[in-house]
């Protein structure tokens, strides 16, 4: 009876390390959905009324419904904070690199959900009419980049890459954004690539 003991212990240790990495998750969760409580966000839509998708970036349900072509932009972010985390905590075990890297994301919902990101991303952004998101938009944004995370825990690094680029394109050709052009603008806006976004 001894070897089918040993062999269980295994698989009943790995499952309970699973479960403890998605209540940890789950716990972050709830925490950024707090904190953007506190910010006033609002649950479903600058209306409160609930939505499945939003297609138009320039549109005030922009990021208020659950959701819209930058749900493909936190997959992205979660292939990114893979490889960050494998550069900087390689050591550590996959699914605690994926804990915290779902961290630093709640942690960027929150601060993208301040009255100074918001008013930053309408002033120098294709998002005029950018109010923020709404949290069940912030959530889903989490379990997108989870997703991302996950995909790239198991993809050839080499795989991984070539799907964040093709991400990265297909946004720039489907709404003229993307992460690079999104950080590009937040930080130094060119006039030139704005008028492009917007189609003037």
């Amino acid at each position: 009876m001894a070897a089918p003991s040993r062999s269980i212990e295994p698989a009943n240790g790995r499952r309970a390390t699973l479960w403890a990495c998605a209540a940890a998750a789950g716990v972050i969760m709830a925490a950024a959905a707090g904190a953007e409580h506190l910010l006033r966000r609002r649950l479903w839509g600058i209306s409160g009324r609930p939505g499945l998708w939003s297609g138009s970036v320039q549109s005030e349900h922009n990021s208020q419904y659950l959701f819209d072509p930058y749900t493909l932009s936190h997959v992205s972010h979660g292939i990114i904070w893979y490889g960050v985390m494998w550069l900087v905590g390689r050591t550590l075990p996959v699914r605690v690199r994926i804990v915290i890297a779902i961290a630093i994301e709640a942690v960027w919902e929150v601060v993208e959900n301040t009255d100074v990101v918001i008013h930053r991303y309408r002033a120098a952004t294709i998002s005029l009419h950018y109010f923020g998101d709404s949290i069940m938009n912030s959530m889903d944004d989490i379990i997108a980049c989870a997703a991302g995370l996950i995909v790239a825990s198991v993809l050839p690094a080499r795989v991984s890459v070539l799907l964040l680029v093709l991400l990265e394109l297909l946004l720039a050709f489907w709404i003229r954004d993307n992460i690079a052009l999104n950080i590009l603008m937040l930080l130094h806006p060119i006039r030139a690539i704005q008028m492009w976004q917007t189609g003037a």
